[in-house]
């Protein structure tokens, strides 16, 4: 934490009838930590926590080093400092930009006039100005956003928490959100947790990355650090990533199907690699040392995936993603045995 002052400090258990939640973590004044994780983890959960909007079981979460949450206390979350902000930006239909901005800020005391000059102010930090007298339906979804962004801003929260609040933009549009998300929240020194399904958004706008699988983090900890070593295989997908767990014995690391000569001392070691680095070559043949410099094996394909750029071939024993061509995937099919191989260059190991 190089000293700073901790913006949000987070320690509880909460219990949903189908899950429950356990999670630790701490975040400084300023610091944007993103929250991934698969469907069901428990990632909204964990942000009406912090919320104040479900009750915790065990453990208590602060805000600015002032305690706002235990099992047997809870402040208002209109009082405790924080803001939630969710897909839908929940505008007030009735009103305009400008409008909307200003309301949390008369709620605060802020007279009519301060309240409009802050709210224009704030409409062009969003990159918004002149647009203060629409109502939301003459705003797209992404400036609905953007609106939704300045008034919870312009209330100067100690946290701001968003719920995936990119999931319904396009991309162009969700390029420009996220870096000006990260800007203003930089400027304002506003401490935020992201839940995000795009890896992108942690890497372009978060400074740590919590990773919450079953309801409990299974890795923590600095965006890149995450991104290059995942922990689970779950991490692995959102780092764009094949990881293979496999174990040395006597010099050579085996996983599934792989063996790969290592000058490891013996014990588990994972492999990780890129699927666009991974080479296929359908038909009889190959096996280990097939292609020298290269780690090759045998694999069935289990399954086929179209993507943007081509085809993602899924195998199994053990199970990797490889990404080609699609004029290279006609000769392939799912049951058939091909011969997979990767520079060994291009492996790091975990």
């Amino acid at each position: 934490m190089s000293g700073r002052a901790a913006g949000l400090e987070v320690a509880v258990r909460v219990r949903r009838r189908e899950l429950t939640v356990t999670a630790q973590f701490t975040a400084a004044d300023g610091e944007i930590v993103a929250v991934m994780g698969p469907s069901g983890a428990g990632k909204t959960t964990l942000l009406e926590a912090i919320a104040g909007l479900v009750p915790l079981a065990d453990g208590s979460v602060a805000v600015g080093g002032i305690e706002v949450a235990t099992p047997r206390r809870q402040v208002a979350p209109q009082r405790r400092g924080t803001v939630l902000l969710r897909q839908d930006p929940c505008l007030f239909p009735h009103l305009n930009a400008r409008e909307n901005i200003a309301f949390g800020l008369r709620t605060r005391g802020a007279s009519r006039a301060e309240a409009r000059r802050a709210a224009d102010e704030w409409l062009a930090r969003v990159e918004l100005a002149g647009r203060g007298d629409r109502l939301p339906r003459e705003l797209s979804g992404g400036q609905q956003q953007r609106v939704a962004l300045a008034r919870a801003l312009a209330a100067a929260p100690r946290v701001v928490l968003l719920d995936e609040p990119f999931t319904a933009l396009d991309p162009e549009t969700v390029a420009a959100l996220r870096s000006m998300l990260r800007d203003r929240l930089r400027e304002t020194s506003t401490t935020a947790v992201l839940v995000t399904h795009d890896a992108l958004d942690a890497a372009v706008a978060a400074d740590r990355l919590v990773v919450l699988e079953g309801g409990e983090v299974s890795q923590d900890g600095p965006v890149g650090d995450v991104l290059r070593s995942p922990a689970t295989a779950f991490g692995a997908v959102i780092a764009g990533l094949d990881r293979v767990p496999g174990r040395v014995a006597a010099g050579v690391w085996t996983g599934g199907a792989m063996r790969v000569p290592v000058a490891r001392p013996d014990g588990d070691l994972t492999a990780l690699f890129r699927p666009g680095a991974v080479a296929l070559e359908a038909g009889p043949g190959g096996g280990d040392g097939a292609r020298p410099g290269h780690a090759s094996w045998r694999a069935p394909i289990a399954r086929l995936e179209p993507t943007i750029g081509g085809v993602r071939v899924q195998l199994a024993d053990p199970a990797v993603a490889v990404d080609v061509p699609l004029t290279a995937a006609a000769v392939l099919e799912p049951g058939a045995e091909v011969t997979a191989s990767v520079p060994l260059d291009t492996i790091a190991w975990v």
